[in-house]
């Protein structure tokens, strides 16, 4: 019996279990994959905060990343909390000898306010990881500190996006979902200018904690199975819009819940 294919995830554990390495495993075992795991970052947190974290160190992160890589037929990578310049060095050194596509969620801090990457780590970030990754998945306020302009319309997010495409030499998916109102627009854009808006209609929902973990995940899940990159950011799309529709009425307390609980 063949094996699924394996997805690495290179990403921070959530206590909670609602976004993270955790989400990461549910999403891509929820596609038919394999998870392998690389732990940057223990938190603990609840659907309110996050209350406490501590980074792992560079070696071991480093190690965990090059032991997949050598034990496994890793057909797709995704990062996301990269706790310091330190860390994104060292995932981007054990990485180097890897032909597998590249998904980079740049996970600056939590949504609660938790800052994760100081301004050496995003300088490290620009420099040593993302020119290396196939697809980049700012929202509206990384990709304005990535690209150093503001981001607050769906016009100023397809500039920031095709900026920061040419700039970085991959394709970029800049997420939609800070938009005050109306559908869930989300801008690819590509090294040579080339933009695509994939667009669905908003979920109403309490219960959208983990959505970028979710969505980065499950692109790399369908970049693993072959998929272009426009294929895979809509079916990761319309993958994340099930999870939140299956999980808009469970009650999770207060806070936000996860925002994908279910099977595909």
């Amino acid at each position: 019996m063949t094996a699924p294919f394996c997805v690495l995830t290179i990403a921070g554990s959530d206590s909670g279990g609602g976004a993270g390495i955790q989400a990461d495993q549910r999403t891509i075992r929820a596609l038919g994959g394999h998870a392998l795991t690389a732990v940057t970052a223990v938190t603990a947190q609840d659907t309110r905060r996050v209350a406490s974290w501590a980074p792992v160190s560079n070696a071991l992160i480093g190690a965990q990343v090059a032991s997949a890589l050598a034990g496994f037929d890793v057909r797709a990578i995704k990062t996301g909390l990269l706790p310091g310049a330190g860390a994104v060095k060292a995932v981007a050194k054990a990485l180097a000898g890897s032909k597998a596509p590249l998904v980079v969620d740049p996970v600056l801090g939590a949504t609660s306010g938790t800052r994760f990457l100081d301004e050496a780590g995003v300088r490290a970030l620009r420099k040593f990881l993302l020119p290396r990754a196939m697809l980049v998945t700012p929202n509206w306020p990384e990709a304005a500190e990535l690209s150093g302009r503001a981001v607050r319309t769906h016009a100023e997010a397809a500039a920031a996006a095709r900026l920061l495409a040419a700039d970085l030499g991959c394709a970029v998916l800049v997420k939609g979902g800070h938009a005050p109102r109306g559908n869930c627009r989300d801008c690819l854009a590509t090294p040579d200018g080339t933009l695509t808006w994939f667009s669905v209609a908003r979920v109403a929902t309490p219960n959208a904690h983990g959505t970028g973990c979710v969505l980065s995940s499950a692109l790399a899940s369908w970049l693993g199975r072959g998929a272009s990159v426009a294929e895979a950011v809509r079916s990761s799309q319309a993958f994340l819009r099930r999870g939140l529709v299956q999980s808009r009425r469970l009650d999770w307390g207060a806070g936000r819940g996860t925002a994908f609980y279910g099977t595909r």
